[in-house]
């Protein structure tokens, strides 16, 4: 997972790949340290790129994607969101979507 450090780099990973998952985390949450790494592994099987942000050192960008809670999961695709999970991520329905995002076609590097 690459780290998202400042809003501006969020702006430009959307804009470069358009197809991505966001995982959003904050400081000292409990939920966010035990789903990120059920999530982290899912990158090998898929595609397109994971990103990863603390809402507490990028705040911008919780406050641009309405973002009121920890750990937030986001499905993107051609830089619109596709899917979001939020503080309680249902492993099968993340997969589900995951699956439908990469069939959903499109170019992959």
């Amino acid at each position: 997972m690459e780290q998202i450090n400042s809003f501006d780099e969020w702006l430009g990973a959307l804009e470069e790949e358009g197809t991505l998952l966001l995982f959003v985390k904050t400081d000292n949450c409990s939920v966010c340290e035990g789903l990120l790494p059920q999530v982290a592994p899912l990158e090998e099987e898929y595609a397109f790129p994971f990103y990863l942000a603390n809402a507490a050192q990028v705040p911008e960008l919780a406050g641009q994607l309405s973002l009121f809670t920890a750990p937030v999961v986001l499905l993107f695709k051609e830089g619109r969101e596709f899917a979001r999970f939020a503080r309680f991520v249902p492993m099968a329905e993340l997969k589900q979507r995951m699956d439908e995002l990469e069939l959903a076609g499109g170019q992959y590097e």
